[in-house]
């Protein structure tokens, strides 16, 4: 595997994120049908406005010279839980550590502990990989329609 690195994304790649953010969830928004809360139904705007806030960081995930995926930060800096909402990689970079390595790099820059962030339950290989990093369920599951429910995880 090539050496993982972030590097913050500038206002202006927020287009490219927000096309990149489209193609990853788009085999997830067809399968759970989640129109309202799936990131691969989000407008530009709605990216740009996250994209806005001072406590979010959008980071793309590379390895070697290539933008394999991308990850955005929730980081008030305020002692509240740190977030990561969302992280994906890109179809054709799946199954080769590229999430578990931003990861990682992610909790070097912005501190190992006090994390949250949630997930598809019915998405096991996620649950496997936040489980694997340190991440417990906190018992807290919404149900979003009968296809899919969201669960909740937190790493101290």
């Amino acid at each position: 595997m090539d050496t993982v690195s972030l590097k913050a994304a500038a206002r202006e790649d927020i287009e490219t994120i927000w096309k990149m953010q489209l193609e990853a969830f788009a085999e997830l928004l067809e399968r759970y049908r989640d129109d309202d809360i799936s990131p691969g139904a989000e407008s530009l705007g709605k990216v740009m406005a996250r994209y806005e806030q001072p406590w979010t960081t959008y980071y793309f995930i590379t390895a070697g010279n290539q933008h394999v995926g991308v990850i955005r930060i929730v980081d008030r800096k305020d002692g509240s839980r740190k977030r990561i909402s969302p992280i994906w990689i890109m179809p054709e970079y799946r199954n080769r550590g590229y999430a578990q390595a931003a990861i990682a790099a992610a909790e070097e820059i912005h501190g190992a502990d006090h994390w949250c962030l949630d997930t598809i339950l019915q998405e096991t290989g996620n649950i496997h990989l936040y489980e694997k990093l340190g991440y417990h369920r906190t018992g807290r599951t919404e149900r979003i329609n009968d296809r899919m429910d969201i669960v909740y995880f937190e790493k101290d």
